[in-house]
């Protein structure tokens, strides 16, 4: 990430006055005209700007002053600060344009109506809104709930779709998981059907084996128990004979 130079027209003068660099380089290291820089060579430009030394501020070297007067064709790059300050996070609920505040408790409606996971908080950093506001329009209480129309806020430029989706991804992983719906009310992909369908077949083409080799075993059954029958049957008869 580049840095941009602080007050680069005195940095100019500063240049201008104890390097020998040319002016197209000086004008390209402050970010300014040729002929800018050189009105300062002349005095008609800046003439009541005292010059500041880059060095001292840290955004120059001695090393790349030298580097750039060997070489005129040679473009300085502003130093990388030491130190950075972090920026300043501002708190409180977004802003909003006066142009766009009366659309708010649209917004809030359609975030209220689609995305009921949303906790008022992150319908307060969406829209830049407040609590109450939020709760009006829930309950059906605001003052102009009869003319309200649900709207995107994204439509709206109240918020962007990314810090939409992220709301709303933060929102459904604080949410409890669902309870799982019967198998019977759900349908599955192919991949499964097939899955399924195949697992199905091989297990009544396994049941229409064992079927026949259980069939098999009790006619051999059937079959013994019937040869024994006939052969008490036989011997009674010839019991009988030898009775007579």
């Amino acid at each position: 990430m580049s840095q941009s130079l602080l007050m680069p027209k005195a940095t100019a003068v500063w240049l201008v006055d104890n390097t020998a660099l040319s002016f197209e380089q000086i004008a390209a290291f402050c970010t300014l005209h040729p002929l800018e820089v050189q009105g300062i060579a002349d005095g008609d430009v800046a003439g009541g700007i005292m010059g500041v030394n880059p060095i001292q501020n840290g955004q120059l070297t001695r090393e790349e002053i030298e580097k750039a007067e060997g070489d005129p064709n040679y473009r300085m790059k502003v130093s990388e600060p030491k130190v950075r300050v972090a920026a300043v996070k501002r708190k409180g609920p977004r802003y909003t344009p006066i142009s766009r505040r009366n659309e708010r408790p649209n917004a809030i409606k359609w975030l209220v109506r689609n995305h009921p996971e949303l906790k008022d908080a992150q319908i307060m950093r969406l829209v830049g809104t407040t609590k109450s506001t939020i709760e009006s329009v829930r309950e059906n209480t605001h003052w102009n709930a009869a003319n309200l129309t649900a709207m995107d806020p994204v439509t709206l430029g109240l918020c962007s779709q990314i810090d939409l989706d992220l709301e709303v991804k933060r929102a459904s992983k604080d949410a409890p998981a669902q309870n799982e719906l019967s198998e019977g009310t759900t349908l599955l992909t192919a991949e499964e059907a097939l899955a399924r369908a195949g697992g199905r077949a091989s297990y009544e083409t396994e049941d229409g084996f064992e079927g026949e080799d259980r069939g098999a075993s009790q006619q051999s059954n059937d079959d013994i128990d019937a040869d024994s029958v006939f052969a008490k049957l036989k011997s009674l008869k010839s019991d009988n004979a030898d009775e007579e």
